[in-house]
């Protein structure tokens, strides 16, 4: 019985420090400024909570599948408000697919059915987190947001440009981008 009573929280233990290895939780997070952007996107603004960007980058690749027989293999979300500073309501946001193949031949399959846009290069301050799942979501969120936080005051940059964030499936990983305004 003691066996048990031991064995059961130290395995329940085990198996979340497992969770959060494979998911990012220990992931070092590292940031440099880098110019960033060029991409082409295909997007749908939204005004709202950030929590719903998810459902928009879905949409947006269904509908660039059915429509235009597109694939794409990255989504993103580029958000312009402080979700601390600004009531939820009121936050604004671009979300949807990076356009993988060339933008030419995608933008004319398109037609006028989609909003498309060449992301600006610019100056960033970016970093890599792993991309498994839900939980690497959460946990990038969690542990990303106040470092990057840290990492622009240290640094003494601006706090006021947008941030984007890019689901790369193939590769794995999400990439954040603070664009330095």
């Amino acid at each position: 019985m003691k066996i048990f009573l031991f064995g059961g929280p130290a395995a329940l233990v085990m198996v979340v420090v497992l969770l959060l290895l494979y998911y990012g939780g220990f992931s070092p997070i590292r940031f440099e400024k880098v110019p960033a952007g060029g991409e082409t996107v295909v997007y749908q603004e939204g005004r709202g909570d950030y929590r719903k960007s998810g459902e928009l980058m879905d949409s947006i690749y269904e509908r660039l599948i059915e429509a235009a027989s597109i694939k794409t293999y990255r989504g993103f979300g580029i958000f312009y408000d402080n979700p601390k500073s600004i009531p939820t309501d009121r936050l604004s946001y671009d979300a949807g697919c990076i356009l993988d193949e060339s933008p030419e031949g995608a933008v004319e399959k398109l037609g006028t059915d989609f909003q498309v846009k060449t992301i600006e290069p610019r100056e960033a301050v970016v970093t890599e987190f792993p991309f498994r799942g839900k939980l690497s979501v959460i946990l990038g969120i969690m542990r990303v947001y106040p470092a990057l936080n840290r990492y622009i005051t240290e640094n003494k940059f601006p706090d006021s440009g947008p941030i984007m964030e890019i689901y790369d499936v193939p590769a794995q990983k999400i990439v954040y981008r603070k664009f330095l305004e």
